[in-house]
């Protein structure tokens, strides 16, 4: 029988981040699964060059974070090129990106669920990922009617993204007299996971209390970069492995002849992955924010109703008002809502079993806790824990796109 050669596709993509080893993932699964290609990669940075052996190679396609400096030498070999950085426009590339409006939806929608309505935004100047969740955070903001501050590095048109965020750690001092300077508390949207551990760093400095005064929530969810962060960095999870997967559709596609319809297509991000660095409820009542955090920080300890009355300066019948009128729930329910969310974060993240939970989250036994779990989630811990594992690992990502 006559072989057939495999496609050889270059795959210029840095796996240094956790965005980056999501898209490489996307690509892989629909290589084999759908298609015999031969995957040419090697380690390097976001803002790597072009590698020497690509001009030595028979390349059938390329799938690049492309950018103003490799975007020529690319176009010199004459192949169909998917762009997954999309950093700027450039003719006859195809984009696939992450859909930064559901990423400053998903931001905004976790900060003000946790009672946030001061609002703030770091990023760095001149990063187009960066500019882009900031005018899609804004405009949310406005909408609500809110507060909103704005800090952004100093930067100059065509500063490579390595050198910002290089730029972004010796500006520490000044960074942490802007985070000074906001009332409290406040819920901050920083551009990337690598801003968020900047700002964390300047909260430190400014002795700033996270989350109480500060609520802070990145992107990327890098998990690596995420829990160096004290406290532990919350984060919009991007669906960067359907990227790669689209990507190499489009790819696929383009070397048959077929050019998309889009010329960049928008995935959504997944979910919010809430750390403690937003683990609050944000509410101006002094009493009232002093009494959440003592629940925050000792509900899984086996503590009731009775044992917050004691801790707050409140009579109880005043307690509960309060609490009603700030939050609209008691305090039982917040005790009972702290509890559940590090149940939730213990099936997800650990094969604990329920037993083991129950005792790590104030729970005489495993049947009371699968009784509360039941009643307020609608699902039995089981249940949850399986959705959440077909969810977040399916056989084969969701295409979706759309044009804006």
């Amino acid at each position: 029988m006559k072989s057939t050669k495999r496609p050889r596709i270059a795959l210029l993509v840095e796996a240094s981040r956790a965005y980056g080893r999501e898209l490489l993932r996307g690509v892989a699964l629909f290589s084999r699964t759908r298609v015999e290609w031969s995957l040419l990669h090697q380690e390097m940075t976001l803002d790597s060059a072009i590698p020497d052996w690509i001009f030595s190679s028979r390349i059938d396609g390329v799938i690049a974070r492309v950018d103003w400096h490799t975007i020529e030498p690319l176009r010199q070999l004459r192949v169909p090129i998917i762009d997954v950085r999309c950093n700027r426009k450039f003719t006859g590339v195809p984009q696939v990106e992450t859909d930064n409006q559901r990423v400053a939806e998903m931001a905004f929608s976790h900060l003000w669920e946790r009672g946030f309505r001061r609002f703030a935004f770091c990023g760095f100047r001149f990063a187009t990922y960066s500019d882009a969740r900031l005018a899609a955070f804004q405009t949310l903001v406005d909408a609500s009617e809110c507060p909103f501050d704005v800090y952004q590095s100093p930067g100059v048109p065509g500063t490579t993204l390595t050198q910002l965020e290089e730029a972004g750690v010796l500006e520490l001092e000044s960074l942490a007299k802007w985070l000074s300077t906001l009332s409290r508390p406040t819920g901050l949207l920083v551009c990337n996971d690598i801003r968020g551990q900047q700002v964390l760093n300047a909260c430190r400095l400014s002795n700033i209390a996270v989350p109480d005064d500060l609520g802070v929530i990145g992107v990327d969810d890098d998990d690596a970069i995420c829990l160096l962060c004290d406290p532990p960095l919350s984060s919009v999870r991007p669906n960067a492995e359907q990227v790669g997967y689209r990507a190499a559709e489009i790819l696929q596609q383009m070397m048959h002849g077929l050019l998309p319809e889009n010329e960049i297509e928008y995935v959504p991000p997944i979910s919010v992955s809430e750390r403690l660095s937003t683990k609050v409820v944000a509410v101006d009542d002094v009493e009232i924010a002093r009494v959440c955090r003592f629940i925050r920080q000792n509900a899984c300890s086996g503590i009731n109703v009775g044992d917050v009355a004691e801790f707050t300066s409140l009579s109880r019948r005043q307690l509960e008002r309060r609490f009603r009128d700030v939050l609209g729930r008691t305090p039982h329910q917040q005790i009972t809502i702290t509890q559940l969310e590090r149940v939730k974060q213990l099936l997800l993240e650990t094969d604990m079993t329920l037993e083991q939970i129950a005792a790590k989250t104030g729970y005489s036994h495993k049947e009371c806790l699968g009784a509360v779990f039941k009643r307020e989630t609608g699902e039995s811990p089981g249940e949850f824990r399986s959705k959440q594992a077909n969810r977040d690992h399916p056989q084969t990502p969701t295409v979706s796109s759309k044009n804006r």
